[in-house]
């Protein structure tokens, strides 16, 4: 699979999966709502199986090219490629929020051109239905048609 990129000012997004942060990945996922205390092996057992969205700060080209860029977000797919894919783990440093920078993630989630032509595109949030809107999601035509198996607090309980 080719790497897919778009850089903006001082912003870069990229799926080189080379440029992933696990370190810094974990960091803010540990502390959401939805994977709080996740082991950061099974974050990096996670990331292999799915398209990355890396969100990077650069300060010039050259520093995009060779790799050193601090990752500031992040994006998760899971998907078939062809016919479904689930959205997860889509986050901007707080620090780097407000500068439209979750929008244009989402933008370039969703210009990946593996995940055109999805039959169906997943995910689940609690508090941002607005930035989701903005790309084309909508709440469930039919809700009672999904059925989940849920384990909340699955990542803190192995911890106690």
């Amino acid at each position: 699979m080719s790497v897919f990129e778009r850089r903006q000012g001082n912003y870069l997004i990229s799926t080189d999966p080379a440029r992933l942060d696990v370190d810094a990945i974990h960091a803010y996922l540990v502390r959401s709502y939805w994977s709080e205390g996740i082991p950061k092996p099974l974050v990096a057992q996670s990331l292999v199986g799915s398209l990355c969205f890396g969100l990077y700060t650069v300060e010039s080209a050259e520093a995009a090219e060779s790799g050193r860029a601090r990752q500031v977000g992040f994006a998760r797919v899971i998907s078939d490629h062809a016919t479904f894919a689930y959205l997860c783990d889509v986050y901007v440093l707080e620090e780097h929020r407000g500068r439209g920078l979750s929008k244009w993630l989402m933008e370039g989630v969703m210009a990946h051109p593996d995940l055109q032509g999805l039959r169906r595109f997943l995910l689940a949030t609690r508090d941002a239905h607005g930035l989701y809107s903005r790309v084309g999601f909508t709440p469930l035509a039919n809700p009672h048609t999904f059925m989940e198996i849920a384990r909340p607090g699955l990542y803190k309980a192995a911890l106690g």
